[in-house]
């Protein structure tokens, strides 16, 4: 039995407190931690039978956060803050000796850019101190990569193609909102794409490759786009097997048309303006104006499908095989007050931090989730809310 330090109070944080919560079994204490204590505090009034402890911590300072952790004393650090602040709970984990885990890798607050180098680099310092770093343990990143695991070891001899497939076909009823944090979701969105082919990243405008893949379990037929996503970066370094790695996400032309004018009028924009004497930063200032994700679970209907089509070599035969999840908004509303988007992030990383508190994954060193053996981690995915479903052959669009 072990204590949980969790950081961050979004709409991930709530899942991950309340699954955390359902699991006293490996999590014999919880602490939830954030700038904002009061979203803390709401979360932990939601908790029935079991006592959440709540504390402010700005994850931007590195002194506060030890100070935390070593009053707290936690087994394991589980970071759902921003992306931006990865790097400082890391420097946090290091200095007081306790394990990390988080669902995003790190991008620099000033760049629209990601990826896994600045965490990478931490490699030989948490294997000195004999403590491990679990990167990227949502869904995409996260039970992506394991999926992808998977098929490698079960389901094809050589990995040579994958196709990572997003589909949120819920809908909230709002005229723009995005399903999590405005500012990350848009400068995701807008990044230039990227695609691994014959041993190299491939440059492409972003958002501009569409295709229409039809979804299983009555979603239907949806358009989807390539985008860059940052588990692809480790995959292809893991399994080198593969040639090409593309990740795509369905868009509404809604959605598109939205984005398409803020970025045109520089809504958009990371850089800061002057405006009546004082530096703004747009995109933060359009973040103020949307919806708050966290208010989206109780008005959105509907379904995910996350999955990995891997395509490869069976017996000297070609093959694919297609992994995937399905998950309900409104269930998972039910369930911890978050819809399905947050849901599907926060269940893996509960799932991520059982793996290591058990031992079942664990090793000093900094680590990507398809390193690890993948069947322990889906034997305790799904009854904790994401069983995944396996199409063992048939035939999918080359995408």
């Amino acid at each position: 039995m072990s204590k949980v330090l969790i950081i961050g109070a979004g709409g991930v944080g709530r899942v991950v407190v309340h699954k955390c919560a359902q699991r006293t079994d490996v999590f014999s204490s919880i602490t939830l931690a954030s700038r904002t204590k009061a979203k803390c505090d709401a979360i932990a009034a939601e908790i029935k039978g079991v006592k959440v402890a709540t504390a402010r911590v700005d994850a931007d300072n590195v002194p506060e956060l030890v100070a935390l952790i070593r009053q707290e004393q936690p087994k394991l650090v589980i970071n759902v803050a921003l992306p931006y602040q990865d790097l400082t709970i890391m420097d946090a984990c290091l200095e007081t000796g306790v394990d990390y885990l988080d669902t995003a890798n790190y991008e620099p607050i000033d760049t629209a850019r990601f990826e896994y180098s600045w965490q990478w680099a931490y490699q030989d310092r948490f294997k000195a101190k004999g403590i491990m770093a679990l990167l990227g343990s949502g869904f995409d990143p996260g039970v992506t990569n394991v999926y992808t695991a998977l098929a490698a070891k079960k389901y094809l001899d050589e990995v040579q193609e994958i196709d990572i497939i997003d589909a949120n076909a819920g809908s909230h009823g709002q005229p723009f909102a995005t399903n999590f944090n405005p500012e990350i979701n848009i400068r995701e969105v807008t990044a230039t794409c990227r695609h691994w082919e014959n041993g190299q990243f491939v440059e492409s405008p972003p958002l501009s490759t569409k295709r229409s893949f039809d979804f299983p379990e009555g979603i239907g037929p949806m358009n989807i786009y390539r985008l860059y996503h940052e588990e692809m970066e480790s995959i292809v370094k893991h399994i080198p097997t593969i040639k090409k790695a593309q990740f795509w996400m369905t868009f509404s032309d809604n959605y598109l048309k939205h984005l398409e004018v803020l970025q045109n009028v520089g809504m958009t924009r990371i850089d800061e303006v002057e405006f009546q004497g004082q530096k703004i930063v747009p995109i933060q200032f359009l973040k103020a104006l949307l919806p708050d994700p966290g208010s989206l679970g109780p008005l959105t209907k509907g379904k995910t499908c996350i999955g990995v089509i891997a395509r490869g070599l069976k017996d000297g035969k070609r093959k694919q095989v297609y992994i995937y999840n399905i998950c309900d908004h409104e269930a998972c509303y039910a369930e911890t007050n978050s819809q399905a988007i947050s849901y599907t992030t926060g269940v893996p990383a509960v799932v991520g931090g059982i793996m290591m508190l058990t031992k079942k994954w664990h090793a000093p060193g900094v680590w990507n989730m398809e390193q690890f053996d993948p069947e322990p981690f889906l034997d305790v995915l799904g009854p904790m809310g994401l069983p995944s479903i396996v199409v063992d052959g048939g035939h999918w669009p080359e995408l």
